[in-house]
């Protein structure tokens, strides 16, 4: 994340703090990182330089119309400071610094395959255990390449028991035994 999205994450958190909105906003930021994350094209018009910023901002407020205010608000900030390419970081740092407040523990599992209900409800299970936290949120990504197993990453820690990874670790020991 850069610094400059944590200030504007951190200014939109006080404002809705003052406002009474934060549960608000969070939702906002969560549908807007998951917009800006699934879009490849959206990307792409934050970042191109040749398409005009006011452009840019009605094509924003179209596309998060059902937002709140705020969300709006943040989004004419950005325009005016010609930073529209930080939207998603914002989103993103908003959510982070967010869950951190409300003692949320957000944990990363990547598997070859989708988790199985049975499966994420063993697996979050295991996040409360290792953080000690009742509040966990759980994300589940699909990684073909790990070939199968899984990463478990829970803020700083990272649990890597992916098929790669041990073929890695075996490609190492071998090496060093010629």
């Amino acid at each position: 994340m850069s610094r400059a999205a944590i200030r504007y994450a951190k200014a939109l958190l006080q404002n809705a703090n003052e406002n009474n909105t934060e549960a608000v906003v969070f939702g906002d930021m969560q549908s807007v990182y998951k917009t800006i994350e699934d879009s490849r094209e959206l990307q792409s018009v934050l970042q191109s330089p040749v398409i005009k910023t006011k452009d840019k901002e009605g094509a924003l407020l179209k596309i998060f119309s059902g937002q709140s205010e705020a969300t709006h608000s943040l989004i004419k900030v950005l325009v005016e400071n010609n930073r529209t390419p930080l939207l998603g970081e914002v989103a993103k740092s908003y959510v982070d610094i967010f869950n951190d407040q409300q003692g949320v523990k957000v944990a990363t599992v990547v598997t070859a395959v989708p988790l199985s209900s049975e499966l994420e409800t063993k697996v979050m299970a295991k996040v409360k255990e290792l953080t000690g936290s009742e509040k966990v949120t759980l994300n589940s990504k699909v990684d073909p390449d790990i070939i199968g197993g899984f990463i478990l990453r829970i803020g700083d820690i990272q649990y890597n028991a992916s098929i790669a990874n041990q073929l890695g670790n075996l490609k190492r020991e071998f090496s060093k035994s010629i």
